[in-house]
């Protein structure tokens, strides 16, 4: 990608982050192999988490603790989570389908229980 500088125009490449890790894996540097090995770890673990998704919930739990995170917060936040998706699981067997639906539907709730509104982006759910 050509782009200018002080120096004149450069050109510099651009990566996204599955490129940049295959990047990563491609490189023979005996220096690159403890990276190797970890991305192999998560890839592993990720793969383990699509047959068991309670592998993932225990993960991200795991992570609340080493933020350093009150046990109640978590579990509140872990209950948050599980009850989140029965609601949008049953607004999908209604119909709903878009982002746009799903951030109307959630801004109601937040409108007829806190008085606010979600911001774009936030609480759209699916």
């Amino acid at each position: 990608m050509p782009f200018d500088t002080a120096g004149g125009r450069q050109n510099f490449q651009c990566w996204n982050t599955q490129g940049l890790f295959r990047l990563i894996q491609s490189i023979p540097s005996p220096k690159a192999e403890p990276f190797k090995r970890w991305l192999s770890k998560v890839g592993k673990e990720r793969l383990d988490e699509i047959e068991n998704p309670e592998l993932a919930m225990g993960r991200m739990q795991e992570l609340y603790e080493k933020k350093g995170y009150p046990k109640e917060w978590i579990d509140k936040r872990l209950r948050g989570i599980a009850v989140r998706q029965d609601l949008t699981d049953e607004w999908k067997q209604r119909g709903v389908a878009s982002s746009q639906e799903f951030a109307i539907l959630t801004n109601e709730i937040m409108h007829g229980t806190l008085g606010g509104r979600v911001q774009a982006g936030e609480g759209a759910g699916a």
